[in-house]
């Protein structure tokens, strides 16, 4: 399956947009990601291990926090997009 590389995250990723990794979930391709590039797990992940909330993932068009989160089952034909919340602007 592909994960899209969010362009904040790149450069913890060897500056690619896209990793190719085999899993059986969503927690899976996260933890096939780290072993990859080990530098993204403190920007994924808190302390407890657990995903961090500005961490949204979306399985192809579903953000898995209405399907089994990272317990979510996934394909070879599946894309993981990783969208980091962003907050600020002008108040």
């Amino acid at each position: 399956m592909k994960i899209l590389i969010p362009t904040p995250l790149r450069q913890y990723a060897d500056k690619q947009s896209a990793v190719e990794v085999s899993a059986a979930t969503v927690g899976g391709a996260l933890e096939a990601l780290i072993a990859k590039h080990p530098d993204l797990r403190k920007h994924l992940y808190n302390e407890q291990g657990r995903l961090r909330a500005f961490v949204n993932l979306y399985l192809n068009e579903d953000d898995v926090r209405y399907l089994q989160q990272e317990q979510t089952p996934v394909s070879g034909s599946d894309i993981l997009t990783i969208v980091p919340s962003i907050a600020g602007g002008e108040g």
